[in-house]
């Protein structure tokens, strides 16, 4: 697929959620996250749509629901519930993909001289239709450290994890990737992420990229995150994120 025509369909998809979830209602829109888990008591929401194109096939989530809540001080409980949708030179699929549930927990808080630095594993379920490439009818597991560190309106955080990925040719991969943002205002913060990953099946090759995108704080607690971004080895591919994020 050309590029030009890619880059337009990513900004339309973007620009499709960005209406969809205006009238209805650290980690997101980057693939590295962040230790800091959500405050005791604290909710937040998103509603997003993650997109791949590659040469011969589009993945998406078309949307997924994220929702975040601090049961304990310095812990999160997490699920993902994602429609996704599958486009290759021969088929089209849309449905309901793997579900994803997880708990981070951060053990050492921000000093001066210190990064927080905090765990969040995570359960991928089969809940998808494998035969129709949207699930793995497997379950996998993600074991990452997080940390970060904030310096007045510049932040970075870094880490990455072990996923255990079984099945037939299927492989165990690591995900590694570093993030740093900006905050230019108390409604824009921009930034920008590089990572890497091994290769997750037998006949696929480890790929590395970046993105760059931030956050726009319509209040506080109504906030719009995107990023969009390219590989830079490996499988040639555009990725992109557009999510309305509501925080309580």
């Amino acid at each position: 697929m050309p590029l030009r025509r890619t880059l337009r369909l990513i900004f339309c998809l973007q620009f499709f959620w960005i209406l969809f979830v205006t009238d209805v209602l650290a980690g997101p829109p980057f693939k590295t996250d962040d230790p800091q888990p959500v405050d005791y008591l604290h909710w937040e929401f998103y509603v997003a749509s993650v997109q791949q194109f590659g040469r011969h096939e589009i993945d998406a989530t078309c949307p997924h629901l994220e929702v975040n809540y601090g049961v304990v001080p310095d812990v999160q409980f997490h699920v993902l519930l994602p429609i996704g949708y599958v486009h290759t030179d021969k088929t089209t699929h849309f449905g309901l993909s793997d579900a994803e549930i997880g708990m981070k927990y951060r053990f050492i808080e921000e000093t001066e001289t210190l990064p927080q630095i905090g765990l969040f594993p995570l359960l991928e379920l089969p809940t998808g239709d494998e035969n129709k490439q949207l699930g793995t009818e497997r379950i996998q597991a993600y074991f990452p450290v997080w940390a970060q560190k904030s310096w007045g309106k510049l932040t970075t955080y870094a880490g990455g994890g072990f996923w255990y990925n079984s099945g037939p040719q299927q492989k165990n991969w690591i995900y590694t990737g570093w993030e740093v943002q900006y905050d230019f205002s108390h409604v824009i913060t921009l930034g920008g992420e590089v990572y890497y990953q091994t290769a997750d099946a037998q006949d696929s090759e480890s790929k590395g990229g970046f993105n760059i995108g931030g956050s726009i704080n319509l209040t506080e607690e109504h906030h719009i995150l995107f990023s969009l971004g390219s590989s830079v080895s490996g499988p040639e591919t555009i990725t992109g994120y557009i999510g309305y994020q509501l925080t309580i």
